[in-house]
């Protein structure tokens, strides 16, 4: 997994360092830059993939913007050279990139300044091959060196995370299939537009795993079910034009809940006329439980249209989602999820006694820079813990990260 992430010159980021889990949860006042965060992993996903231009970052989830708007501009500080971000995994594996596009004259492509892949002592590019000549400062050096690297690498498997990392960013009327999403990636959209198709894979992914094991799809199926009281059973399906209204538009697989409460006769629904909460649900759900989601990613606002007792289920299943689908492959790669929140009951769904389940603070300094401070189980906290729930204590003030209104 990667542990560490640094940003520099980002945004509302003057510097910043990030030890993460595997369940990553930012919490803070509007404004304060926890979006920040995950857009500056964004960024960093770019470069991994050798290309930093509009196109690639929002295929990641990451706002356009002018390039003035990307660097940080501070009163108290001089305005960086450079953008400056680095992400180092378990293994001492590391990849720093230097990031370049002057404010006076952008260009559409962001220049490479310097890049700096390693495991432990051992240098695959060094930070000097920059200086070279005829090399093409648009085009990062990592990436083309991953085809000489053993995927077994940990240097190319950190990589891979950050190349394949986005934000996800789910909204109701996508999620319903009434309006199509702006960007398609597997398994489920950016925003949601691909729900059913993804659900369908899912489906298909579970029964494998049930081949193997007999109870690990009626266990994870059973999970989803837990959270949605009324449902009674959910498919994909392609014969829904049925449910629908002709006037509205539908894409080829839909999704079909059937309403257990309802007569047998009419107790069938699209995602059209379901509970927003069980779509999103659903949504949360894929990402962590599909074999084809990004190892590395991130949902903004992973509350929304959430009830807060269901808000904190979800969230209590989030850790145990994320482990490897199948027990006989549980030595296999861990998913990492950063996420974040405004709905206090999220906060009482995180464990923090397990060290892989982290709460981060984020709000901004006396000269507006973004900060994050890590929420740890101290004995102090604890102690308040027993009177009184992580909600409480958040809206108390106890943990911070509360606008000053």
């Amino acid at each position: 997994m990667i542990r560490t992430i640094r940003v520099d010159g980002f945004k509302s980021i003057s510097s910043m360092n990030i030890e993460l889990g595997r369940v990553n949860c930012f919490i803070g006042a509007n404004g304060v830059g926890k979006s920040n965060i995950l857009e500056a992993i964004g960024v960093l996903g770019a470069a991994a993939n050798g290309v930093v231009d509009d196109e690639a970052l929002l295929r990641r989830g990451v706002r356009p913007g002018l390039p003035k708007l990307y660097k940080t501009s501070f009163k108290s500080v001089r305005t960086p050279a450079h953008i400056g971000l680095t992400a180092e995994g378990e293994r001492h594996e590391l990849y720093r990139v230097s990031l370049l596009n002057p404010l006076k004259a952008p260009e559409p492509k962001w220049s490479f300044k310097t890049e700096l892949l390693s495991v432990g002592a051992d240098e695959i590019i060094s930070k000097g091959v920059r200086n070279r000549k005829n090399l093409n400062p648009e085009a990062g050096l990592a990436a083309l060196r991953l085809v000489d690297l053993d995927p077994d690498n940990a240097a190319a498997q950190l990589m891979s995370r950050l190349q394949n990392y986005a934000i996800y960013s789910p909204n109701t009327p996508t999620l319903r299939g009434m309006v199509s999403d702006p960007q398609s990636r597997i398994p489920v959209g950016l925003s949601g537009g691909q729900l059913a198709e993804g659900f369908a894979d899912l489906r298909h992914a579970l029964s494998a795993a049930r081949d193997k094991n007999g109870t690990e799809w009626e266990e994870r199926f059973s999970d989803l079910l837990d959270l949605m009281d009324w449902v009674g059973n959910i498919e994909a399906t392609s014969q829904g034009a049925s449910l629908l209204s002709p006037s509205v538009a539908r894409t080829r697989e839909m999704l079909k809940f059937t309403d257990r409460f309802m007569q047998q006769s009419r107790n069938e629904l699209t995602a059209y006329d379901a509970s927003e909460g069980a779509l999103y649900v659903l949504f949360c759900a894929l990402l962590c439980l599909s074999p084809k989601a990004p190892l590395f990613f991130s949902i903004d606002n992973i509350d929304q249209a959430l009830n807060p007792r269901l808000a904190m289920r979800l969230t209590q299943k989030l850790s145990g989602w994320l482990r490897p689908l199948n027990p006989s492959v549980s030595n296999g790669p861990m998913k990492q999820l950063l996420f974040t929140t405004h709905n206090p009951a999220v906060l009482d769904g995180l464990n923090l006694g397990d060290p892989e389940i982290r709460l981060f603070a984020v709000e901004r300094n006396s000269n507006g820079h973004t900060s994050v401070q890590r929420i740890q189980m101290t004995s102090e906290l604890a102690e308040r813990n027993k009177e009184f729930p992580l909600s409480r204590l958040w809206l108390m003030g106890h943990l911070g990260a509360v606008p000053n209104v």
